[in-house]
């Protein structure tokens, strides 16, 4: 069963269910909405995503939560926030990212959803510094990144990316509580 997490006016985020595994695959197939990442992702690819957030919700107490519309219950993506460990100047830091299926871009979920958790962050969470990490043609997430009052802090050449040289370098933005 699902833990819901926190909710907005219109959204819901929560814990990982079976039942979401199959629309997040959706989601992860779609070459639109995987167009900033190296390449679209397998059925089992995304179940085996779902499972590391599962595990890291356990270990760390946070994760990328799934984002629901509130009134429906659909299921519209992720939203969430990961201890990133990866070989950079801005690692180890703790990551906001999101990623919305087509349908539901351009409504101002991913600012809403993010919001809420930046505010778990700071209040429950206690995190002081949060980073968020972009490629540079990635306008929408660097939007959204600005709208939640994220500052730029910097560049780099993201080493998950390093075959897919299109898509570095990579922004980092940042906030501090």
């Amino acid at each position: 069963m699902p833990t819901i997490i926190t909710q907005t006016e219109r959204l819901t985020l929560r814990t990982w269910s079976k039942e979401d595994i199959t629309p997040f695959a959706e989601m992860c197939a779609d070459k639109e909405v995987m167009r900033y990442f190296p390449a679209t992702l397998s059925f089992q690819e995304t179940e085996n995503l779902v499972n590391r957030f599962q595990e890291r919700y356990e270990q760390d107490g946070y994760t990328y939560y799934v984002v629901e519309i509130k009134e429906t219950g659909e299921f519209i993506g992720f939203c969430g926030m990961l201890m990133q460990t990866y070989e950079s100047p801005f690692t180890p830091n703790v990551d906001i990212g999101w990623r919305l299926k087509k349908a539901a871009w351009g409504k101002g979920y991913a600012t809403e959803a993010a919001k809420a958790c930046l505010d778990l962050l700071k209040n429950t969470l206690r995190i002081k510094t949060i980073i968020s990490v972009a490629s540079q043609s990635n306008i929408p997430s660097i939007n959204v990144m600005q709208k939640i009052g994220m500052k730029k802090v910097g560049s780099f050449e993201h080493p998950a990316l390093k075959d897919t040289p299109e898509l570095n370098p990579c922004e980092v933005y940042e906030i501090s509580f």
